[in-house]
């Protein structure tokens, strides 16, 4: 038993399963937007599944590739796929396993939701790769985690709708200008590694201006996204909260490059979570 608990502890800090909160409120606020409500049990189950195992197989997958470079990183040598706690082989069948999970809960949604799975794995997993050729590496896994609110809406109405591609495009532009944020911890190392990403090629004062400009059009198409959609006050107040938590973002790594975690993780989680409950309330109401 307390090899299970520590492989699955091992796991968890392998996938950092916690910054699942990225995510999953986007994926929920489109499936609500579609139904126009509570759009059921089964689909909730379904959508949950989905965004975890979606997210599994990329994690493991960034971590199974990416062994060689983590081990040179001070920031990532105590990582379990570094430090010997998960073999190669374990963390391969973890990303298999999740990979097949989400096909599967695709192919139950419904019809469109199982044509665009593999597609979908494909993008995601395609991160991995792009940090060892092109800088763009941040804007593809902007695009893997705005694929949510796109698999929401199909999961719902089985369509593709204009007001969620809004919403993905800015998920899309939020996640890469957090990323580039995140990334200014490994300038040196990308350098040092020969690795494309902003910071390494452009330098800090750039990345954060790159950064500002990303989150700048998060707020133009999430805003295109409540007129779309047809959404009221409590929406465009999700959209001006949403400004003020990216601007205490950008204020706390301006100042000082040691709160990158906490304007990362805690500011970036929060405004998932507020844009959310927004969205519920302007629905009820």
């Amino acid at each position: 038993m307390n090899k299970i608990s520590k492989l699955l502890n091992d796991f968890n800090e392998l996938v950092m399963f916690k910054h699942s909160i990225f995510s999953l409120p986007f994926i929920f606020i489109a499936m609500i937007v579609a139904a126009n409500g509570w759009f059921g049990f089964e689909l909730l189950i379904m959508g949950i599944l989905a965004a975890l195992s979606a997210r599994n197989f990329a994690m493991g997958f960034n971590r199974y590739l990416d062994r060689d470079i983590d081990a040179l990183n001070p920031r990532t040598v105590n990582r379990p796929s570094v430090d010997g706690r998960l073999t190669p082989n374990q963390i391969y069948l973890f990303t298999l396993i999740n990979a097949i999970i989400f096909i599967v809960v695709a192919f139950f949604v419904n019809d469109l939701a199982f044509y665009l799975s593999i597609p979908i794995l494909i993008v995601i997993g395609s991160y991995s790769y792009f940090k060892r050729f092109s800088a763009l590496a941040h804007i593809i896994l902007g695009i893997s985690l705005g694929l949510t609110p796109i698999a929401g809406v199909v999961a719902v109405s089985e369509t593709i709708t204009l007001w969620s591609i809004y919403l993905s495009v800015g998920v899309m532009f939020w996640v890469a200008g957090f990323d580039l944020l995140y990334s200014l911890q490994d300038i040196e190392v990308d350098k040092k590694l020969g690795l494309h990403s902003i910071p390494s090629k452009f330098g800090a004062s750039k990345t954060m201006l790159f950064s500002k400009i990303m989150h700048i059009l998060t707020i133009i198409f999430w805003s295109l996204f409540v007129y779309e959609a047809e959404l009221g006050i409590f929406g465009f107040i999700a959209i001006f909260l949403s400004i003020v938590m990216l601007a205490y973002e950008h204020y706390l790594v301006n100042k000082d490059f040691t709160k990158i975690d906490k304007a990362f993780f805690t500011v970036n989680g929060y405004l998932g979570i507020v844009f959310f409950m927004f969205i519920i309330l302007d629905i009820v109401f």
